[in-house]
């Protein structure tokens, strides 16, 4: 009975520490031990990455995947990946979370690729994601691309081409002899505006020499400097209508300057102007009233004026004081 007693403790003990190794060997496989830090990164596609996955840092394990979540937002569907690592494991700022398979039949990872910044991540921060590049899924997209190639494009060419050959085929078989005389007629007909041709071109080439001439003639040195004077003086006059200008608007400025002044003037004294059209008003008022014994008065000063005048001129002395002329009119 004691033997049996040691027998089941032997075994329990054994069967304890194989338990503890086994324990101890999972914790290592997953690179968990102690305190983590969590960061997360967002991919597009996070095919194969899963809980446990390795967090490879450089190719060192430091790490697993903890959760994988989906997100949705304007640009689609996205993914974030949290993942956690030893603590106090420093992380560039600038590091590149990679999905990765080292080798075709190992499984997937998540590889990081260290950055160069002095900064590090605090824990919980993000780490920039970049999917991995299917070799597999790249080759069917390009086997699919070829056979689309193959049945839209190369097939309705060589087609094209077939159709084309054939029709060139029956037009030889059928029309050689059309085309040989065609050909004939044109030749026979070029043969004969060949001298005109050559004549019109000889001509045109008379024409072209005495245009360049003519051309250098009027780019002769003389012509050029008097042309080099002319937009010199273009120039100037330029300056000039620029200063004219300036002085213009120097010269609006003032006015407008004025214009504000007299402006503020009447504004300052509207009260006082109003009472001057006031007077004004009356003063022309008590005028148009008594215009007519003005008139009146003018007229009567007129006639007495032209009556002295008239006597003056018949008897100057009366400016000394001399009797008036004896009346010699008839019947007085």
């Amino acid at each position: 009975m004691k033997n049996d007693k040691v027998n089941y403790m032997v075994v329990g003990g054994f069967i304890l520490a194989m338990l503890v190794g086994l324990l101890i060997f999972i914790a290592k496989l997953s690179a968990w031990s102690g305190a983590t830090d969590g960061y997360y990164a967002i991919y597009r596609n996070v095919t194969g990455v899963k809980f446990g996955a390795q967090v490879l840092y450089e190719g060192y394990p430091i790490g697993q995947v903890e959760e994988v979540t989906p997100m949705t937002g304007e640009t689609g569907m996205r993914f974030k990946v949290v993942f956690s690592v030893k603590k106090g494991w420093e992380i560039p700022s600038d590091s590149i979370s990679e999905i990765a398979k080292p080798g075709l039949l190992s499984a997937i990872t998540l590889s990081i690729r260290a950055g160069s910044n002095a900064t590090f991540l605090e824990p919980g921060g993000q780490i920039k994601g970049r999917e991995a590049a299917d070799l597999f899924a790249v080759m069917s997209s390009v086997a699919g691309e070829v056979t689309n190639l193959t049945e839209h494009s190369l097939k309705p060419l060589l087609e094209s081409v077939r159709k084309t050959t054939e029709t060139f085929g029956r037009l030889m078989e059928g029309e050689a002899e059309t085309l040989l005389m065609e050909l004939s007629s044109l030749a026979l007909d070029m043969s004969e505006r060949l001298p005109l041709i050559a004549d019109n071109i000889e001509k045109f080439t008379v024409k072209m020499n005495r245009s360049s001439d003519e051309l250098s003639a009027v780019l002769s040195p003389e012509n050029r400097e008097k042309m080099n004077n002319i937009l010199t003086n273009f120039s100037k006059l330029s300056g000039d209508l620029e200063s004219s200008r300036e002085k213009l608007d120097a010269m609006l400025e003032n006015m407008n300057e004025a214009a504000s002044d007299v402006n503020s003037l009447v504004a300052d004294n509207k009260s006082v102007i109003h009472k001057s059209l006031a007077d004004l008003r009356h003063v022309v008022g008590s005028v148009a009233r008594h215009v007519d014994s003005v008139n009146q008065n003018m007229e009567g000063a007129a006639r007495n004026m032209y009556e002295f005048s008239r006597q003056i001129r018949q008897n100057p002395g009366l400016l000394l004081g001399g009797s008036p002329p004896k009346d010699e009119a008839p019947g007085r």
